[in-house]
């Protein structure tokens, strides 16, 4: 049993071009996700507008 040898990782450093390529998906798909966002405020906001346009909302309170 003393004679046997475990075969160990060897610790090398950071692959660069392993995180290049992370750092590049996670931005992607942290920039695809702000977009996705910023798309649907700017349809809400075109709603808004149209819809005031036509009439069918105030911005001002009804009076009783």
């Amino acid at each position: 049993m003393a004679g046997h040898k475990v075969a160990h990782a060897t610790l090398k450093g950071p692959s660069v071009v392993k995180e290049l390529f992370i750092g590049l998906a996670l931005g992607l798909a942290a920039g695809g996700l702000w977009k996705m966002h910023h798309w649907n405020e700017q349809r809400k906001t075109r709603t808004f507008y149209d819809l005031l346009e036509r009439g069918e909302i105030s911005v001002v309170a009804a009076e009783e």
